[in-house]
């Protein structure tokens, strides 16, 4: 008899080292359950960023459509001149380039904007009413060093680039002094890019007088932006629109601006001394265009569509959740003395993936914070009246949808910070991580 107690004794050793290590194989399933879930995470990312792009590629086609963003150059004038050579003993005449940009470079806008759709998707674009006011003169040219009596002025060319020839609304023309020069599309090798339109002129008159001034007026369509080049030694630009959320680019800011919920104007003062080119450009295809572009500014009307950028931002702080949702599970587990079975957190993790979905979704139709509400909301009804079936006990489910809560509300502060995103982010996950430490200690884990 006492040998078979020894025996019986010696069969639940076993099963006495599998329940005393019961919680940490538990703790171990839960690992890979959240290491499982990490899967349909990855692909609704992948969704938010083929979202992302699909409204990119929407607004371009409108974009291509309507007309692109306009970044307007001008006017300036080009002036040729003979160029002799000698090639093996033959002498060879070609065709110089000089750039002369304007003294004074006035600039009057009127933005007209309108929303376009295409499908879900919003696009911004814009009518334009700009009237360019100022005068040329020699005084830099002759600065220059370079050849007055060589400089071809009865076949100058008037030139002014666009970045989107579908939209001019009208022919364009401009007034030098009393004359009246119509433009003619393309640039004809004498402008600074290759997209525009030029006129010539017969600017003799500008070698007899200190000063030529200008007036020329244009309608033009664009979308999302509209910038300037500062060409003029002094370039003035003063812009309105009936638009309330503008956002100003480029390497000067306005120096005042009056931004309203329907509308916003806006005024630039740039002084040659600002940039990094002269009035006066010799031989213009060896310099690069690159100082002129980088010296461009303006303003973005683009529709403020930021849900995408939110839901990804969003989507990083998942595994932060199922983590912690998890933990109140399996100490809820522990404390109620009950069992929870490895799918019904399979279940649980799968629902607080399926959140990000219908943020997603949802967000594309009535805006971020609505859909972050009720994405919220939704998760944690499902969440908690799941908890409340499984453990039949109301407590431990509203706790669960408490924490929930709590988690959600935090998230949603961090998205919205900027500056201080990094710093509460860190102090809050540190508080979460002293939480779970101090419960933890709680738990014998080595005993059922």
């Amino acid at each position: 008899m006492d040998n078979l107690n020894e025996n019986l004794n010696g069969m639940e050793k076993p099963a006495g080292c599998f329940h005393r290590f019961s919680k940490t194989i538990k703790v171990v399933v839960i690992a890979v359950l959240v290491l499982l879930l990490l899967i349909p995470m990855v692909m609704i990312e992948d969704m938010i960023r083929e979202r992302g792009r699909t409204q990119v590629d929407a607004i371009e086609e409108v974009s291509q459509k309507w007309s692109l963003a306009q970044t307007i150059t001008g006017p300036y004038i080009n002036l040729q001149y003979p160029v002799v050579s000698v090639d093996n003993g033959k002498q060879k005449v070609s065709i110089g380039n000089v750039l002369l940009f304007p003294d004074e470079l006035f600039i009057d806008g009127q933005l007209r904007t309108e929303i376009l759709k295409r499908g879900i998707y919003e696009v911004n674009v814009y009518q334009s009413e700009l009237v360019f006011k100022g005068s040329f003169s020699l005084e830099e040219l002759k600065k220059s060093g370079v050849d007055l009596d060589a400089m071809r002025f009865d076949r100058a060319a008037i030139c002014f680039n666009l970045t989107d020839m579908r939209g001019i609304n009208e022919q364009i023309s401009i007034m030098l002094n009393d004359s009246v020069y119509m433009f003619e599309p393309g640039m004809d090798g004498r402008g600074i890019k290759g997209t525009g339109v030029h006129a010539v002129a017969d600017l003799t008159a500008l070698k007899e007088n200190k000063k030529l001034p200008y007036e020329m007026k244009i309608k033009l369509k664009g979308s999302q932006s509209i910038n300037f080049s500062p060409l003029g030694k002094t370039t003035k630009v003063n812009l309105k629109a009936n638009w309330g959320t503008p956002s100003f680019t480029g390497n000067y800011l306005p120096d005042n601006r009056n931004v309203t919920e329907n509308d916003f104007s806006a005024q630039w003062q740039v002084l040659n001394l600002n940039r990094n080119y002269s009035q006066v450009i010799v031989d213009y295809r060896n310099t690069s265009a690159r100082d002129i572009d980088d010296s461009n500014f303006g303003v973005n009307l683009k529709v403020p569509v930021e849900q995408y950028q939110q839901s990804t931002r969003t989507a990083k702080y998942a595994i932060l959740i199922i983590l912690l949702t998890f933990t109140v599970i399996f100490f809820t587990e522990i404390m109620e003395k009950t069992r929870i079975h490895a799918l019904q957190y399979l279940l649980v993790g799968l629902a607080l993936c399926l959140f990000y979905s219908l943020l997603l979704s949802l967000s594309e139709h009535v805006g971020f914070n609505i859909a972050y509400l009720v994405s919220a909301l939704l998760t944690i009804g499902l969440v908690g009246g799941y908890m409340l079936g499984i453990i039949r006990k109301k407590k431990p489910a509203f706790i669960m949808s408490g924490l929930l809560s709590v988690l959600y509300i935090y998230i949603f502060i961090l998205i919205q910070l900027e500056t201080f995103a990094l710093l509460a982010g860190s102090l809050g996950l540190f508080v979460i991580l002293a939480a779970v430490m101090y419960f933890s200690k709680k738990i014998d884990w080595f005993n059922e």
